[in-house]
């Protein structure tokens, strides 16, 4: 059953409303805008009918804290007003409202509107939807084909994927970074990893296909992938900024080889100054980078890259990410059976 959210100050029209949605959807009434905003976050509505006529906190300005809270933002809203003048209807469809319903509301009215604008956010949802997952299967494949290059395959970005997601719901489960990992936040996250070395696609083939260790005038070549991937997907975001996983993305592909301690590259950012998504996307990296095969060596079994993980806590790491990644560490072991490291 649908959720429906009535906010109106109007106690009466309140109960009203209430009585009419009954039984055909969940109903969940709030007096105030400050009210409506304390019940969405805590059970996510599927619609709202918002009253644009209240005091302290108005139509206007409570639709507009739902619109900057991504959380909420995608909520249609529905405007009921007993206004009738065609600048409050033109200034509320600006603001972002899907329709208005004059009060007093008429029943049949009122279950058509809501029927109509469930349905079409439905199909919006769908269609957001499979455009998401065509852009991450585009991406992920285009990432595979930039780490053919210089890993015996392209697993490297699956797995890597996969280590982000598991080391981020364990932050998440810690009650870390709260105001930067909320599960949306890691989703992202999980999407973007797979684009981290796009970079290298501008790296030559003798660099990065070189038996041996880089020499330093190699090495500053090799380090340039962190710029330039970062640059290329800053132009796919301009160009797609609907898919916004792009932009961790671009901070991943930035900040992954940054160090805890100032000491890593391109520039040089130290603690928090890293974005989280690069600090965590850091762990998962080097943790595949030394369990598996390269050309140039074997890889480490599970142990031996913990251990050299957890000596680099915040030096090469964050220190609280260390800590997620101390209590998962053994997942990651089950995780690499489900993709082997070859």
């Amino acid at each position: 059953m649908h959720k429906i959210l009535v906010v109106d100050d109007n106690i009466s029209s309140l109960k009203q409303i209430g009585a009419q949605l009954g039984g055909s959807y969940e109903v969940s009434l709030a007096k105030s805008g400050a009210m409506a905003l304390q019940i969405c976050m805590q059970e996510k509505p599927d619609l709202i009918l918002l009253d644009i006529e209240m005091p302290e906190m108005d139509g206007f300005e409570t639709l507009k804290r739902f619109r900057l809270n991504h959380y909420l933002g995608s909520i249609p809203v529905i405007f009921l007003t007993g206004n009738h003048d065609t600048e409050i209807e033109v200034r509320g469809l600006q603001s972002g409202a899907r329709d208005f319903i004059t009060k007093p509301v008429e029943k049949s009215i009122l279950l058509h509107r809501i029927e109509l604008h469930l349905r079409f956010s439905s199909y919006q949802a769908q269609l957001e939807k499979t455009v998401a997952k065509l852009s991450e299967n585009i991406s992920l494949s285009f990432a595979e084909l930039i780490e053919c290059r210089d890993e015996n395959t392209g697993e490297h970005v699956v797995r890597t994927s996969r280590y982000v997601g598991i080391l981020g719901r364990k932050l998440i489960e810690n009650g870390m970074f709260m105001d930067k990992l909320t599960p949306t936040d890691l989703e992202m996250m999980v999407r973007a990893a797979p684009l981290h070395d796009i970079g290298k696609i501008a790296i030559s083939d003798r660099i990065l296909l070189k038996p041996d260790r880089l020499d330093d005038e190699e090495f500053n070549i090799m380090k340039q992938h962190t710029s330039i991937g970062e640059e290329i997907l800053a132009h796919m975001f301009d160009r797609t900024p609907t898919q916004q996983y792009l932009l961790y993305a671009k901070q991943i592909a930035a900040s992954h080889h940054e160090r805890f301690d100032g000491k890593g590259y391109p520039k040089g950012l130290a603690g928090d100054e890293i974005p989280l998504c690069g600090r965590i996307m850091a762990v998962a990296d080097v943790y595949d980078a030394l369990v598996a095969d390269r050309v140039y060596r074997r890889g480490m079994n599970h142990l031996e890259a913990y251990r050299i993980i957890i000596e680099g806590k915040n030096k090469n790491f964050d220190g609280r990410v260390i800590d997620a990644f101390e209590a998962i560490h053994e997942n990651l072991v089950d995780s690499i059976k489900a993709s082997p490291v070859r």
